[in-house]
This record gives C-alpha cells, structure tokens and sequence, in this order.
C-alpha cells in the first residue's frame, strides 16, 4: 500500500474507533435512567483504562517493529494471543467476584469481566494489521464493529439496564473480532506462536504502561484535585475546553499508535526525524487553525455544544489552543525518540507530567482558571521542548564518526594508562 493512502486508512481507524466510543455513550445515555448510565458510564471508565493499558503493553511494542518477515508476522499473532489470553485470566475471576457481590455494579462489573476478552482482543487486532502495513483491514473491522454495536444498542428498549448495556455492547464486537481473526490468520499463518514473550524481562511494554500511567493519572488527578480544594467548576471549563479538541485528539492518537510502521519504511533516521519534524509542524498548524475557528462560533452554537459551560470553556480557548499546538510538537517529538530510542520516552513523560501538575497548581493560585489553563499549556511547551533536545541529541550521538583508537591502544591486553 502507499504511504498516502496508509496514512489516510490509518487516521480514518482511529476515527471510527474514536467515534464507536463516542456513540457508545450517547446511545446508552438515551437508553438509560441516570442512575443507570452513572453505573454504565463508571464501569466503561474502567474498560477505558484497561484498553490504555492493553494498547501499551501489548500494541505499542508491536508497531515499533520493523519489516515483514516470518518474526514480525509472528509477532502480530502472538502479541493479539497474548491480549486473548490476558484479558480472559483478568475477566473471569473479576466476573467470579463480582457475581458475589451484592448490588448492581459490581453485577455490571462482572459482565465487563465476561465481555473482556472480545472487546480487547477485537483492539489488539488494529496494532497487528497497522504492524503489517494493513491498515484498510483494520478500518473494514472497525467499521463492521461500529454498525455492529450501533444496530445491538439501537434495538435495546429504554430503561435498559446497564449490566445489560454492557453485555450487548461487548457481544457486539463478536463479528468484528471474527473477521479480524481470520484476516489476520490469513496474513500470519504458518507463523511462529509465543505469547509468553511478552511477559519477559526487558520487554518495553512495561515502560509504555508506566509512561501511559503516569500521562493519564496525573493529569486527571491534578484537574479533579484542583476542583475538590478549590473551585469545583474548574473541572468543568478545562473538561469543556479540552472537549472540542477531541478530533485533534484523534489525530495524536493515530500518530503516536499507527505512526511507526509508516515511519519504518523511509531509509533512515534522519529521513524519519525529518518526517516526525513535518507531521509537528502539520499537527501544530491544525490546532492553531482549529482552535481559531472555535473562537469564531456564534454563542448560541458554543451553547449547542457545551450548553451552560461554553462561556467560561470559550474564555480558556486561547490557552486550549496553545496547549494543543504545543502538545501536536511533543507528540511528535515523542514519536521521534520512539523510533530512534524506545527506552528514552519514560523519563520525559515522568519528569514532564509532574512538571504540568506543578506549572496546573501555580497557574491556578496566580491567576484561577484561566491560569490554571495557561500552567496547562506551558506544560506541554516545556514536554516539547525537552523531546525535541533529545532528539538532537540522538541525532548527533547517531552521526558522530566513531573515536579512532590509539595504536597502543589497539594492541590486545592494552588496559590503557
């Protein structure tokens, strides 16, 4: 396939799985009481979790692999075993104890527990059809489980409740996961199969789960601690404001997760610094451009979206936008040293996240939310900053000739003075 059209396959995946979410929500939203989409909604944030995780340890790895021979297509079937399997060794004996459980919840649980191993292993799937430059076979089984879950939820009479919400939403990704399995036999058969590999020591999926922890945590956390101490409609206008970015988010997610297979194919690093230094420039244009374009919207429009929040979520949008320029900079930066240095990424997403918490509190006593806002946005400047200094620094290490050695030196048993 072309690069072109790769990349254009590969943003239109991750938009339909995006928008599959999306709909998830309002669809049983529509279908359920409050209290009952409460308890949809806190058991899909748990799903949302263990997907981030699923994708760090086992779908990361994976698209950072280079070529197209036997070890890579094998590596594709073992890493989607893997998931199958891990995802039943946690769902059943969660669904065993949340079924003792009294109350709906934890029953709601239990069903997720059941379903995990369909709607995960369905997931893990994208990351070996991108590994193996098959994105247009990804987007046909994404696009199968969006129609697939929208026709399950739309037959489901109001006041459904969520155990039974879950259930058809996870068994709906049954025929997606089928199509994908035999695409995917298809392409690998014949293949070797070692799912253990992943367990082993050394393997990166370990540090991606700790970088995704601590990205995500962290930022959650401070944005929800920042509304507990202070003024609870902080929460609001920053999850607002960082609402109607949501396509932009599509876009980093795509880069970041389906960008190194189509970045292993030009000749070499400097080839792929130059590429990830382009797609920042693009991404960054796009949120200046977007967000330029929310500040446009008539009021009434603004209110259609957001409702009530939208006038103290428009007057964060110049801080938004920065920050998602700056974030489009260091997503790619990040990419970069992924692909010249897997093993680089995590201090800079520690030592970073904690720095945005840091700069979020300081904006916030300085200058309330539009502080709060703009903390935000030097943040991710600062992330930037610190992943493109580790790129060039990679860049020279990776050019410097090597330093030629002394004649007494080079002699065997020389232990130097």
């Amino acid at each position: 396939m072309r690069a072109r059209t790769a990349i254009v396959c590969s943003v239109a995946d991750q938009g339909v799985a995006a928008l599959t979410n999306i709909l998830v929500l309002v669809a049983a939203a529509r279908l359920s009481t409050a209290a009952e989409f409460a308890r949809f909604s806190a058991v899909y944030l748990v799903f949302t979790v263990l997907l981030g995780v699923s994708g760090a340890h086992t779908g990361q790895p994976l698209v950072l692999r280079r070529g197209e021979g036997d070890e890579v297509r094998g590596a594709c079937r073992s890493a989607v075993a893997f998931t199958l399997l891990a995802a039943a060794a946690l769902g059943l004996p969660l669904a065993a104890v949340c079924l003792a459980l009294p109350g709906a919840t934890p029953r709601t649980l239990a069903v997720l527990g059941l379903v995990l191993p369909v709607v995960l292993g369905q997931d893990a799937t994208r990351y070996a059809f991108s590994t193996l430059h098959l994105p247009h076979l990804a987007l046909a089984c994404d696009t199968l489980r969006l129609a697939g879950v929208l026709g399950a939820l739309a037959v489901q009479p109001p006041g459904t409740p969520a155990g039974r919400l879950v259930l058809v939403w996870g068994l709906s990704a049954l025929p997606a996961l089928l199509l994908s399995a035999a695409l995917l036999q298809r392409a690998t058969a014949g293949t070797p199969l070692h799912p253990g590999d992943l367990l082993r020591r050394g393997h990166l999926g370990r540090r991606f789960v700790v970088e995704f922890g601590v990205g995500n945590a962290t930022s959650q956390l401070s944005v929800l601690g920042l509304g507990a101490v202070g003024d609870p409609l902080v929460v609001g206008a920053l999850r607002g404001a960082t609402t109607l970015f949501g396509p932009l988010n599509v876009l980093f997610t795509s880069a970041t997760g389906f960008g190194p297979p189509l970045l292993g194919r030009l000749p070499s690093a400097r080839h792929r610094v130059r590429a990830t230094a382009t797609l920042a420039s693009v991404l960054a244009a796009t949120a200046a451009l977007w967000a330029a374009g929310l500040a446009l919207l008539p009021e009434g429009a603004g209110r259609s979206l957001l409702g009530d929040t939208w006038p103290t979520a428009a007057a964060l949008l110049p801080a938004t936008g920065s920050q998602y320029a700056a974030m489009a900079v260091g997503t790619c930066g990040l990419l970069a040293l992924r692909t010249l240095d897997p093993r680089t990424t995590l201090p800079v997403q520690v030592v970073f996240s904690l720095v945005s918490v840091v700069l979020l509190a300081a904006g916030y006593a300085l200058g309330g939310m539009p502080g709060a806002a703009w903390g935000l946005c030097l943040g991710s400047v600062c992330k930037a900053a610190a992943t493109w200094t580790g790129v060039a620094r990679l860049r020279r290490r990776a050019a410097a000739p090597p330093v030629p050695l002394s004649a007494d030196a080079a002699r065997p048993g020389h232990r130097g003075p």
